[in-house]
This record gives C-alpha cells, sequence and structure tokens, in this order.
C-alpha cells in the first residue's frame, strides 16, 4: 500500500517496509515538516494532539508528541478525542495548529495525520503543499537542548459536549420531553466515550454496541448501509426509536430509522439543514458529490445552495465566503458554524434530534418529508493515478451535450432526467469514486454501469 498524500493528510496502513507504508520515519519526517511550515512565526509554538481509539493509536501518539517536543514546540495532549474535539480544543487554547491521528472511516490496519491550523481547520491546498515539500527536502528544525518544548495532558471532551449543548439552535427541553431511546454503534472508537454523555445529557435513553475502545473495529467502520446491519438489527430487537452511527473520530454520522431501515447518511445533512433553515436563513453548501435533495430543501426554504469540490476545507472556504448557516457533505458531514468549521457528529446528533422533537413524527416518517433520490456508490481501483485523465475526458466527450462540471473529476447532470454521475479521485485511497444519483435507485444503478463500463474499457 503506497503512503497517500493529500488534502485529508498523509495516511497508509502500519506495518510494512519503508516507502510502502505509514512508518515510524513517515510519522517523524512529516510532523516535524508541519512544525517547519509553522515555524515562520518566530516563537514558541503550543499544537494540540488528539487521537482515535485505532490500535496502532498509543505508538503515533508518542512519536508524533516526542517529535513536536523535539523540534520545540509545547505539545496539549487531549488524548482520546473525536475529530471535532481536537479542532475545537486548538481554538480553546489559543494553539498554532493541530495533530489529529486518526484514519477516519478506514479499517483498523490504517492511521494518518490530520494536520490543522490555527483556526482548528484543515490546511488547505498550498498549505499541504509546503508541508509535503518541506518533508520530501528532509531539512528539518530541531530544538536546542535547552529549548525542547514541554507537554501537557488535558481532556476536552466535556468542553465539546458543553458547547453543543449551548449551542442556539439545540432545543434540549423539547428532546427532553419526547424521550427518546437510541441505539449507538460507534465502532469500537472514541464516539463510545463522548456520543453516551451527549445524549445522558439530552435525556435521552442510550444502548451501545461495539462500545469498547480496543479499535478492533466490529465491522467496516465506514457508516454505510452494508456495514450497519447490526445497528439495524438492534434497534428493532430494542425497540428504539432510533440508531445512531459514527465513524471512529465521529465527524462522520448516520442514522437508523425506528423500522430498522437506514435514514439514509446523504440525508442526515439534508435533514439538519432543513431544521437550521426553519430557524436561520441562510445559504447551505456541500461538496458536488452530495445529494441534490440538499439544494431542493435549502430552496424550498427560499434560500441559496453552493456546491464546491471534495474536501473539507473546500466546504468550509466556501461557508465563510458566503456566511452559510449550515453546510458539510453527503458522507454524514455536519457543519455547523456557529460552533465550529468542521465536520461534526456531536452538534449533527442535537440538530437532527431537535428537528425530530419539532416534528412530533418517528424517524421513518420524517424522511418521507425529503425528496426521495438514490445514490448508487461504485469505485474502481486505479494503481496508476495517469489513468483517470483518458477516461475523463472521453466522458466529457461523449457527453458534451449535457451539463460538465470539472471542478472535482467530471460530474455530469442530465438536468432534465434529474440525474448526475461524478467521477473523481479520491483523497484517501488509490481508487476512482463514482456516485451517481437519480429518483429511482434503477435509474441511478443503470447510470453508474453505464459510467463503470465506459470507464473500465478505457483502464
Amino acid at each position: 500500500m503506497t503512503l497517500i498524500k493529500s488534502i485529508s493528510g498523509i495516511r497508509g496502513t502500519i506495518g510494512g517496509s519503508v516507502g510502502n507504508a505509514l512508518t515510524p520515519l513517515d510519522i517523524v519526517k512529516f510532523t516535524a515538516a508541519y512544525v517547519k511550515r509553522i515555524s515562520y512565526k518566530n516563537r514558541k509554538l503550543k499544537i494540540v494532539v488528539g487521537r482515535d481509539a485505532r490500535i496502532s493509536g498509543p505508538m503515533v501518539d508518542q512519536l508524533v508528541s516526542a517529535t513536536l517536543v523535539g523540534c520545540g514546540a509545547d505539545v496539549v495532549n487531549i488524548g482520546l478525542a473525536t475529530t471535532p474535539t481536537t479542532e475545537m480544543a486548538v481554538i480553546a487554547e489559543k494553539a498554532d495548529g493541530g495533530i489529529i491521528i486518526t484514519a477516519s472511516h478506514n479499517p483498523k490496519q490504517w492511521n494518518a495525520l490530520k494536520l490543522l491550523n490555527e483556526n482548528g481547520e484543515f490546511l488547505n491546498a498550498k498549505q499541504g503543499a509546503q508541508v509535503l515539500t518541506a518533508a520530501q527536502a528532509e531539512v528539518f528544525c530541531f530544538a536546542d537542548v535547552t529549548e525542547i518544548g514541554t507537554m501537557t495532558h488535558k481532556d476536552y471532551s466535556k468542553y465539546h459536549i458543553d458547547a453543543v449543548l449551548s449551542n442556539s439552535l439545540v432545543d434540549i427541553e423539547a428532546i427532553r420531553k419526547a424521550r427518546f431511546k437510541a441505539v449507538l454503534d460507534p465502532v469500537n472508537s472514541v464516539g463510545a466515550l463522548v456520543v453516551p454523555q451527549l445524549l445522558e445529557q439530552l435525556g435521552v435513553e442510550c444502548i451501545t454496541i461495539n462500545g469498547e475502545l480496543n479499535g478492533c473495529f466490529a465491522h467496516d467502520p465506514e457508516p454505510l448501509k452494508a456495514n450497519l446491519q447490526g445497528l439495524c438489527d438492534a434497534v428493532k430487537a430494542n425497540n428504539a426509536d432510533l440508531g445512531i452511527s459514527v465513524d471512529p473520530d465521529v465527524d462522520r454520522l448516520a442514522f437508523i430509522c425506528e423500522d430498522g431501515e437506514p435514514f439514509g447518511e446523504e440525508y442526515t445533512l439534508v435533514s439538519v439543514a432543513d431544521y437550521v433553515l426553519s430557524q436561520k436563513k441562510g445559504p447551505t453548501c456541500s461538496n458536488i458529490s452530495s445529494s441534490r435533495a440538499l439544494r431542493d430543501v435549502t430552496e424550498s426554504h427560499g434560500c441559496e445552495y453552493f456546491g464546491v469540490a471534495v474536501g473539507e476545507v473546500n466546504v468550509t472556504t466556501k461557508m465563510r465566503e458566503v456566511c452559510a448557516v449550515i453546510g458539510g457533505e453527503g458522507n454524514g458531514g455536519v457543519i455547523s458554524p456557529e460552533l465550529h468549521y468542521g465536520r461534526d457528529a456531536l452538534i449533527g446528533i442535537a440538530l437532527f434530534l431537535s428537528n425530530l422533537a419539532h416534528s412530533g413524527k418517528k424517524v421513518s416518517e420524517l424522511r418521507k418529508t425529503y425528496p426521495d433520490y438514490f445514490v448508487s456508490k461504485n469505485k474502481i481501483d486505479m494503481a496508476d493515478s495517469s489513468a483517470a485523465e483518458p477516461i475523463f475526458n472521453t466522458l466529457k466527450q461523449k457527453y458534451a451535450s449535457e451539463k460538465i462540471n470539472t471542478l472535482d473529476g467530471i460530474r455530469i447532470d442530465f438536468e432534465s432526467q434529474r440525474k448526475w454521475v461524478i467521477l473523481r479521485k479520491s483523497n484517501t485511497e488509490p481508487i476512482i469514486r463514482i456516485y451517481a444519483e437519480a429518483p429511482t435507485e434503477e435509474v441511478a444503478e443503470a447510470l453508474a454501469n453505464e459510467i463503470i463500463n465506459i470507464a473500465n474499457s478505457i483502464k
């Protein structure tokens, strides 16, 4: 497995030969390169470090923290923490940056360094390129013995939960009055620490499955329908009002209806946006791989929708630019700017439950109030990244009469049929992602297969 370097950070598998995985040498090198990029401030740096519950987490944490100290930075290590908690800790500490040790939804053998700026947000493409350049040059600045950094340990979980509960749009009273029962699947990671605490504060009865923090994920950790059958079954078995699934670093969120059927991860953001816009008008934003349903719901409230290239930093940049009131990604990522500019499952849960309580409906009934679109999510392996361009060029010519968007890979909109398809190189895996959406599952699958067949004929 080749080490993946992108706007989403540095990630790879743990174990294997040098240059063929995320090795201890890589971890030290990229941590030192990160410090070099921000050390222009000419003063003592403060960096926040947090991690999910992956098996390799303690090892990577020690390497990252020691390297930062060796580079002269003071480290605030917040231990087991969600990605959004770490982002908020950077702001609270007035730190110069942060490093999140997590491979997000990737399987247990993966780990990664996600790099944050002083605003607790991911580095943009230019900043990320500077880190990659410094790492490749291997010209680092390690501190003299009298100038090495220090390390302190803090817990920011309560701080994060309190901030969610203080959000002006979270209706604690309505949620408590509804007396919801939920089944939680935190897939053996840090969600097991924080989500039950949040639900308790909201008066929600919480039953947790896969709650041991051992990093041995009970199933593929990406919160997709195919991976959540155990949660679906548990919701029905416990006669619960809903199921809640988060990924290992708790920035993605999916719900299960009371009948054991998935609410649809694409509709996490749609439902939250519907509630936010009912309380506060303004623009919304998501990446162009997300469901058209967000645009439909936004326009139904008389507001404007903006689509951007895939990558959380692209979404947050546009959200700031247009003063969006809510945004995120169709993979279950909710960004509430009133809290902070980062995908956050905790605020997503609280806003979704507020919407559910206000509606007085069952979760399945709430889902039926939104436009029906079906997404077919597929991928094809791509050992050579250059193989993508001929595919994109062929599709651009073949569908020249349709609406073409090349902002991120290639997206083809068939406006008259309310369907679209996008092909883009993944930021996190050596694959081309192919998403197709249409008003029916059959049409979405047919469109996806049509494009996959063309792509495979060119590869």
